[in-house]
């Protein structure tokens, strides 16, 4: 019934939040689970999630900030620095991403960071130049921006010891009679990091140059 509900609610695009909802209480009341167990589920799993919270606390600060102009900001800043280009903007967010990676510092992924500030970092700069963002290439930016994010999160994160990047790659190992330490690993992949993010960092601003070349008259 839950199910129904959802595929039912958004082929009729209804409220996403109200779907979701009404989900869970259809399903709860006829599997049985009652009002009381419906609280008592989703508080335990709340607790045992808490992590989720700071990810939530982060979309609604992000939300609040972007409706009140941060989008602007972001794009007026970059349009002071001289010779900024899209393929930059993106390349100097791996470079932060991968040190603040090894920290195992957050700043909200693709949603919570990269569209609400690099992307219009990214189309500021192209307009910086006075020409118009081309709907392509933005379309492109947004893969690379999201492409530099991952690159430097998943190849980064274990650098940070007890993170749950090295506590996975520990516990795999272990069975197949490999003891390795979490100081161990993380030395192993300061090279791997450095060489992931230099890769990336080089190929997404080759890839901007191209499609500037591609799409518009000026290329500085």
């Amino acid at each position: 019934m839950g199910i129904l509900i959802v595929i039912v609610g958004f082929a009729l695009k209804l409220d996403s939040i109200l779907i979701i909802v009404s989900a869970a209480i259809v399903t709860a009341l006829v599997g049985g689970l009652g009002p009381i167990g419906l609280f008592e589920t989703l508080g335990t799993s709340f607790v045992a999630n808490r992590s989720m919270a700071i990810f939530i606390l982060v979309m609604l600060v992000t939300g609040t900030l972007e409706r009140n102009g941060l989008k602007n900001a972001a794009a007026a800043l970059i349009g002071k620095v001289k010779n900024a280009s899209p393929g930059v903007v993106i390349g100097a967010y791996g470079i932060m991403r991968s040190v603040f990676a090894a920290f195992n510092v957050s700043f909200g992924g693709v949603a919570g960071f990269v569209r609400p500030i690099i992307m219009p970092m990214a189309t500021g700069a192209i307009e910086a130049k006075g020409e118009t963002p081309n709907e392509e290439h933005v379309e492109q930016l947004k893969g690379m921006a999201s492409g530099m994010e991952n690159i430097a999160w998943f190849f980064c994160q274990v650098l940070f010891i007890g993170g749950a990047g090295g506590l996975l790659v520990q516990s795999t190992l272990e069975p197949l009679g490999y003891k390795v330490e979490l100081v161990d690993l993380a030395k192993v992949e300061i090279p791997v990091g450095i060489f992931a993010a230099v890769v990336g960092i080089v190929y997404y601003i080759l890839k901007d140059r191209a499609l500037r070349k591609k799409y518009y008259k000026s290329t500085k």
